[in-house]
């Protein structure tokens, strides 16, 4: 005779949630907590929570009791006691606190504190299970008592809440439901991480970025080269402009020093006047190019370029020749023939002048009247001929200054096309750089930019792929902790059981489910699960395992539906996975035939 092992499954609720939810997802882990057997007590501050751990510690010796701060992290306790003030209202940091703190534990108890002092206590304490079950649909059926663990006259008021803490302690299924809890707590950490990986908000934000960035770049590449190559030109044209007129302008200046030297021109400085105004023309010619080589450095300066474009050129050759000074010969003879024929008629005026005033002196008078006649024959001759010299050198100025000019202007005209052309190169040696630059940074970008979309169809497959399991699990866990029956389009979460053929919680409500009507026929309540089949209208009935489920019209979304001539009070939808409640105080009875 063989003996069967007995299934450790079986013996340990642990192992059998875990091998519940083995079955639907294997890959997943267990929770990576470790059950203390132990009652924490926690709250926010100036709640009485140190009081309230203090006088639990003496009342249940059986049971360690310690506070949020004494466990060590991966340790959760087997009870959370969660103490609130009288004196102030619960709020949702409150809530949060605890949700943290209840994370793995299903057994929650929730204290109202101090209502020795506070009359309104009561008022208080419903408060906070309104404000607990509306923050999480897990908390609407927590217990709430209330305590004064250290009262200012008598004995501490703990009795309630040792009772309700040993009478939950007590039941044999409180293992089985805070590993349900855990599990619970990881498969929704594990979907909402992986949902929000797929979904993947702060990814989006980067892209966003990224391609912000990569436009800005684009643009930029693009708004930088146009405003180089326009800002090129329109410095090259005015320095064109300038240029020439600084040319200009210096030619002018020099032919009016020149001119005026010429009108001042003596006989002594004569054979030297030529080579100072070729002197003069080359101090201009060096003046503007050295003008021309500054304002073109300042302009690649200003652009940003090297000043190499504004190194000097050849400078252009221009011929002035010699003034005609020496060709006059008829000039003179005219001019001698004038001066003789002048000199004769002052020595005849003077003669016939000293022969009225003086006869006796009239040969001495004749020969000083001739002398006098010739100086002034000489003086009108040579004055003549300076004058002369003087017209024909201040003509020669007129046209070496404009041959200088037509020199500048070539000169001017040379650099700047050969500064256009240095910096349009340089120029365009700098766009290169740049474009290969932009090139490389929006590849970068580009690359980041597949990399997040490789990454994002990476998540949403892994979406597609675990997401199922753990919603598959997830639900298989929340029918552990509490199932559901479908009421007409509403669902209300079904609880744990509590007898074959007896009555099953509906959040807070009560459904009657009598025996099976044949043996085609059942109601399950194993793990507190009752299947409706589908209406047969809206104010029809619905198959409950072989029975029978009167549903009337439901009155509205938060109105009352007809349960077998009984009534179900519906509530508003709290979450995404409870499309519906009933009111605690109204019972719903289902008669099985």
């Amino acid at each position: 005779m063989t003996t069967l092992d007995p299934d450790p499954a079986a013996e340990d609720p642990v192992a059998a949630v875990d091998a519940l939810v083995a079955e639907i997802a294997p890959v997943l882990r267990p929770p990576a907590v470790r059950r203390r057997d132990v009652v924490m007590v926690t709250g926010p501050w100036l709640a009485g929570v140190s009081a309230v751990a203090g006088v639990l510690a003496e009342r249940l010796r059986q049971w360690p009791v310690v506070e949020a701060a004494e466990l060590p992290p991966g340790e959760v306790p087997t009870a959370v006691v969660f103490v609130v003030s009288a004196a102030a209202a619960m709020t949702e940091s409150d809530c949060a606190l605890l949700d943290a703190a209840a994370a793995h534990t299903d057994v929650v108890i929730g204290v109202v504190s101090k209502i020795d002092v506070h009359r309104q206590w009561r008022e208080m304490q419903q408060t906070a299970r309104e404000a607990l079950a509306d923050y999480a649909p897990r908390y609407r059926d927590v217990a709430w008592v209330g305590a004064a663990a250290a009262p200012e006259r008598g004995e501490p008021r703990v009795d309630d809440l040792v009772a309700e803490l040993a009478k939950q302690l007590g039941d044999s299924d409180v293992q089985r439901r805070n590993r349900l809890r855990s599990w619970e707590f990881q498969l929704r950490t594990d979907a909402d991480r992986i949902d929000r990986d797929a979904r993947a908000e702060g990814r989006r934000a980067r892209v966003t970025l990224l391609q912000e960035q990569r436009d800005e770049v684009v643009r930029q590449r693009r708004m930088s080269k146009s405003e180089r190559v326009i800002g090129l030109r329109s410095r090259i044209a005015q320095a064109r402009v300038q240029l020439s007129y600084f040319a200009r302008k210096r030619c002018a200046s020099v032919r009016g020093e020149l001119a005026e030297d010429a009108a001042g021109m003596t006989r002594r400085r004569l054979p030297q006047f030529e080579a100072y105004v070729r002197g003069r023309l080359e101090e201009v010619v060096a003046d503007v190019d050295q003008g021309v080589s500054e304002h073109l450095a300042d302009v690649a300066q200003e652009l940003g370029l090297s000043g190499d474009a504004a190194a000097t050129t050849s400078t252009p050759q221009f011929e002035t020749g010699a003034p005609a000074l020496s060709s006059r010969r008829l000039e003179t003879q005219l001019m001698t023939l004038l001066g003789a024929g002048f000199g004769l008629g002052v020595a005849l005026a003077l003669s016939r002048l000293f022969a009225n005033l003086a006869p006796g002196l009239t040969a001495a008078g004749a020969v000083a009247c001739v002398v006098v006649g010739v100086a002034v024959t000489v003086w009108v001759v040579r004055i003549r001929g300076l004058l002369r010299d003087r017209a024909v050198l201040d003509r020669w100025v007129g046209e070496a200054t404009a041959a200088l000019r037509s020199a500048l202007q070539e000169l001017v005209a040379l650099r700047v096309v050969a500064a256009e052309s240095a910096l349009t190169a340089e120029l365009a040696e700098r766009n290169e750089t740049e474009a290969v630059r932009a090139a490389d940074r929006i590849a970068g970008l580009d690359r980041e930019l597949r990399e997040h979309a490789a990454a994002t169809a990476r998540a949403a497959a892994v979406r597609d792929r675990q997401l199922p399991t753990l919603h598959r699990a997830l639900a298989a866990v929340r029918s552990e902790l509490g199932g559901s029956v479908r009421l007409d389009g509403g669902e209300a979460k079904l609880g744990p059981p509590r007898g074959p053929g007896g009555s099953v919680r509906l959040d807070g409500g009560e459904a009657k489910l009598g025996p099976p009507r044949g043996p085609g026929g059942s109601a399950r309540l194993d793990g507190g699960e009752a299947k409706l089949g589908p209406p047969r209208g809206p104010g029809g009935s619905a198959r409950l395992d072989g029975g029978e489920a009167k549903l009337g019209a439901p009155r509205g979304p938060g109105g009352s539906v007809r349960l077998d001539g009984g009534e179900a009070k519906l509530g508003p939808p709290r979450g995404p996975h409870e499309l519906g409640q009933l009111d605690p105080p109204n019972t719903a009875r289902t008669a099985a035939d």
